[in-house]
């Protein structure tokens, strides 16, 4: 599990909301499989409405742009992202991502290894409306800053609590990952993170960075699957 700072600046989420109260919304339901359509309770903007298009393909750009995601994720393929609303009393039960997910307007289909929910509302601007993660450590909350993210594995149970006051916007997607284990994927995010701060620290020897370099990418090569 791991949180990125500032995806997008207060700005840029300022102009997402304006565009988004614009844009026609419906039943959150009716995107769900499964046995998560009868937990799920919420709406979510229609991703065939041109607003919502560009707005999607304007986070799939941050994605790219943005190197903790890439280093954290190794990303392969990537859903469009959707865009949810809960208000009072709306909330998404305990549930797991569908493994396999067909992208619209395609015959291509992802196996979602990691999922990302990027938080469009200030956590002041509402009560209750947590990202509840189980993990091997317990439960784990997520409540962020507008325009933070976080990426975890699509594998987990997870849910949204119901919010009890104002409303709670995000931007949610799944990718398919190069590299499908998550123990390995956590490993190669850990060694690349060390690098990056090696790098920053500007005191430590090339050869030893190109050395590390070298690890981090023949990893990569081994072990991806495209």
């Amino acid at each position: 599990m791991v949180v990125i700072e500032k995806v997008f600046s207060k700005d840029q989420v300022s102009a997402y909301r304006q565009q988004l109260a614009t844009c026609p919304w419906g039943d959150g339901r009716k995107t769900a499989m499964g046995m998560a359509a009868s937990v799920k309770n919420n709406n979510q903007a229609d991703a065939q409405d041109p607003k919502v298009r560009q707005l999607a393909n304007q986070l799939l750009a941050r994605i790219g742009d943005t190197p903790k995601i890439v280093s954290a994720a190794l990303p392969h393929k990537i859903f469009p992202p959707c865009f949810n609303r809960y208000s009072e009393t709306e909330e998404y039960g305990y549930h797991v991502d569908a493994a396999i997910m067909r992208i619209p307007g395609t015959n291509e289909v992802l196996r979602s290894d990691v999922s990302m929910t990027v938080f469009l509302s200030e956590p002041e601007e509402y009560d209750g409306g947590e990202l509840v993660i189980s993990t091997e450590f317990g439960q784990q909350q997520i409540k962020l800053p507008a325009g933070y993210a976080v990426v975890y594995p699509s594998s987990s149970l997870h849910k949204v609590t119901a919010v009890t006051r104002g409303q709670r916007v995000a931007a949610i997607t799944w990718m398919q990952s190069m590299v499908a284990d998550s123990s390995l994927r956590q490993n190669l995010y850990q060694l690349d993170q060390s690098i990056q701060n090696l790098i920053n620290a500007n005191n430590t020897d090339r050869a030893e960075l190109d050395n590390l370099h070298n690890v981090y990418h023949n990893l990569i090569r081994q072990f991806t699957q495209l």
